[in-house]
């Protein structure tokens, strides 16, 4: 009997694939496990990242007082005040596919200002009539540095700043003299 159970034994054994099973077990902390609720923190009505900031001093509020008591013209002459006396650089509009970023109100007081203050101006000659050229090129030389040749190709060039930077009566003069000659010129 012994040796029919020890023959059935290892011949059930030969027969039948083995198979190794591996068990993965996983032990679970207690704190992962239990649902307790999440803590409360009490946070600042305002919170500061850096911390308290110290008083202002006296003469700081004496200040703030003075410019809160200016009239909003004078508040508004602070700014560049300030950049002129620190000397810092002046600020630069910016503008950015056909928006433009700054105050509006600004611009327009500038632009105002720029045609104010336009004092020099640039004689540009236009045109002139073919059988003039000869008396357009001359009263050219009188009033530019410029050889013959030189004269020549600038007219010939067709519309070309003669001179730069003038004054509106001398600009006018030179105008004159170009419209008696037989030419057109304008003032930019």
């Amino acid at each position: 009997m012994k040796l029919i159970s020890l023959v059935r034994n290892v011949s059930s054994r030969t027969c039948q694939p083995k198979v190794i099973w591996s068990v993965q077990v996983r032990f679970l902390q207690q704190d992962s496990v239990s649902k307790s609720k999440p803590k409360k923190y009490k946070y600042p009505s305002v919170y500061d990242p850096y911390g308290p900031r110290p008083q202002p001093s006296n003469k700081i509020v004496e200040l703030a007082e003075r410019i809160a008591a200016l009239s909003p013209e004078e508040r508004k002459q602070i700014g560049p005040a300030l950049n002129e006396h620190l000397r810092l650089p002046k600020q630069v509009m910016v503008s950015g596919g056909g928006m433009s970023i700054g105050a509006n109100q600004d611009a327009g007081t500038r632009k105002a200002e720029e045609k104010k203050e336009k004092t020099t101006f640039d004689v540009k000659l236009e045109k002139f009539d073919a059988a003039a050229k000869l008396k357009v090129i001359k009263e050219v030389r009188t009033f530019t540095t410029l050889s013959l040749k030189e004269a020549k190709e600038l007219v010939e060039k067709g519309s070309a700043v003669l001179k730069q930077g003038v004054t509106k009566e001398e600009a006018n003069e030179i105008i004159a003299k170009i419209k008696a000659a037989g030419g057109v010129a304008v003032m930019e």
